[in-house]
């Protein structure tokens, strides 16, 4: 680290992009909820794919509440 670069916390630091990362999560939800659709015989599968899109749902959720209440 050179003397002159300023020293930043995280919480200092610009957030990315949260429109593209809440249209992203919600495309990923879609897209395992889609990959139950298959030739698979068992139903390990499914169930670990519908826990999937279900955190990435809570998630957007619990963001949306978040946002709502005006807290980032």
């Amino acid at each position: 680290m050179s003397e002159h670069e300023p020293v930043t916390s995280p919480d200092q630091l610009k957030p990315g992009h949260p429109r593209a990362a809440r249209i992203g999560a919600a495309v990923s939800a879609l897209i395992l909820l889609s990959m139950t659709i298959g030739n698979h015989q068992g139903r390990i599968e499914d169930i670990f794919l519908i826990a999937g899109a279900g955190l990435l749902v809570l998630a957007l959720v619990g963001d949306w509440v978040l946002r709502r209440n005006g807290l980032r």
